[in-house]
């Protein structure tokens, strides 16, 4: 609250009254000086109450004309005269200049020093005042932190400086604002932000409004970016009530982004679980959130620290990153996010700096070998690389009709499966293993971790339950495609 010279004349002791240049009451009095200089211009700083017992007024008529424009064009308040000492009444050529340059001219009946002492007072007061008002308004903001998180600290912040309030996102996209909507302001801030350094607070004032435009965290990239907008000129109890919301939003964007980082570790380890055969794609999609198929899995080609993880994943697919799955698994951090066109994968690995791979998946089964082909093609280290991108493996893909490919593998392997569920057996990892391994015994049960004989009778019973020998050719092309049709075709 500023100190105008209606105000001032109304102060506790004051004796003035108003000679011309009542346009000008509402100028603001940032302090009281006495000067008898005939230009006491460069002395002054604006904002001053200017006393005077006439001796440096000019004698002439254009001379006193040209002393008033300088004292208004140099920002003073008012021009307060005491009569009687040198002169007895204000000039008609001062009053006049006063009345079009709306500079106030006052009659002083008061002691200069008192003038003075009064408006010091009323400023010490003010700020006093001012501090009191900060204190409540920190209050009010922690207390609307507590009960309504961001949303209420905006309010607060708006409502305390009497202006507008928003938050934007570390990209500089409006995530919350007060009043809601889009207002004519916001561009500026926007632009602000964009220039801005990494850590930093900066002030656009044109003379009418003040947007101030203040990053949120304490050490790293900016969590976000606080902006305000308040009437000309941005007093210091706002930019103080900013520095204080800017604190509590960056304190509530820590605790969202370490909530955040919890879910993803517990849903992560959900889906750690479904490539590990531990859990069922179903269970999955009944025990958390999943957004809708398709989706696009990425597979980095080291694991990164989750903490990256997460902030990239924020930062290049922020409208995705609720409902995407993170993981860290030995072959590389897997991400599960809906797909889109463009895809993700590209900008993702280059924000963390890694080579990965992509692969589509229609649904929720198909996530083990979507992820089993993008770790395959980011170990390859190749900057990123999708399924689609390789033109043999989209062609042989493109070769089978899903749902019949299905159909025939479990066709196929029926008969060991429903042997291996009444009897146990492990009959098709064993025969699996055997094959990948050319028919190779000692180097598959090594692989299998038995004995060669263990093997030997698994083997057995593979060729007994399914009908025909291993030694036949085309028996064994069946079997192997049946068993590889995941590995050799990426889902989708």
């Amino acid at each position: 609250m500023a100190l105008t010279v209606a105000q001032a004349m109304t102060l506790p002791g004051m004796r003035m009254r108003l000679l011309a240049g009542r346009a000008g009451l509402s100028r603001m009095v940032r302090w009281a000086h006495v000067s008898e200089l005939a230009d006491p211009v460069p002395w002054l700083r604006g904002g001053e109450l200017v006393m005077t017992i006439g001796l440096g007024l000019p004698g002439d008529p254009a001379g006193q004309q040209a002393y008033v424009e300088r004292l208004s064009g140099a920002g003073c308040a008012a021009l307060a005269f005491a009569l009687g000492e040198a002169v007895t009444a204000v000039p008609e050529e001062v009053l006049a200049a006063a009345d079009l340059q709306g500079l106030p001219v006052l009659e002083i009946l008061t002691p200069f020093i008192a003038v003075t002492e009064a408006v010091a007072r009323w400023h010490a007061d003010e700020r006093v005042r001012g501090e009191r008002r900060v204190v409540a308004a920190q209050e009010a903001m922690a207390r609307a932190a507590l009960l309504s998180g961001t949303s209420g600290i905006l309010r607060a912040l708006a409502e305390h400086t009497g202006g507008e309030s928003l938050l934007l996102d570390p990209q500089g996209k409006p995530r919350a604002a007060t009043p809601a909507g889009e207002r004519p302001w916001h561009a500026r801030a926007l632009e602000m932000a964009e220039g801005a350094a990494r850590l930093s607070a900066g002030v656009l004032d044109d003379g009418i409004q003040a947007v101030q435009v203040q990053s949120l965290g304490f050490s790293g990239p900016p969590t976000g970016w606080l902006a305000m907008c308040t009437a000309s000129p941005l007093e210091w109890h706002a930019r103080m009530l900013a520095n204080q919301a800017a604190c509590l939003l960056a304190m509530e964007l820590l605790g969202v982004r370490a909530g955040r980082a919890k879910e993803h570790a517990q849903r992560g380890a959900l889906l750690a679980a479904v490539l590990d055969g531990g859990l069922s794609p179903r269970q999955l999609g009944e025990l958390c959130p999943v957004a809708a198929p398709p989706y696009e899995v990425v597979v980095t080609a080291a694991p990164v620290p989750p903490e990256a993880a997460i902030e990239a994943l924020e930062e290049v697919a922020a409208d995705a990153a609720e409902p995407a799955l993170v993981c860290a698994r030995p072959e590389g951090t897997v991400f599960v996010l809906p797909e889109r066109m463009p895809r993700w994968g590209a900008e993702l690995c280059a924000r963390l700096g890694v080579p990965g791979g992509g692969c589509r998946a229609p649904g929720l089964d198909e996530l083990p070998p979507a992820v089993r082909h993008a770790a395959t093609l980011a170990a390859r280290g190749a900057g990123y690389l999708h399924v689609d991108d390789l033109e043999t493996t989209a062609l042989l893909r493109d070769a089978f009709v899903p749902d019949a490919a299905h159909r025939f593998a479990a066709a196929a392997l029926r008969p060991l499966r429903e042997y291996e569920a009444r009897h146990g057996g492990d009959l098709v990892d064993s025969l699996r293993a055997y094959l990948e391994a050319g028919s190779n015994l000692e180097t598959a049960a090594r692989r299998l971790g038995v004995h060669r004989n263990t093997l030997r009778r698994r083997l057995a019973v593979a060729e007994r339950v399914s009908g025909r020998p291993l030694t036949d050719p085309g028996h064994r092309l069946q079997l192997w495609l049946a068993l590889s049709l995941g590995d050799l075709v990426p889902p989708g």
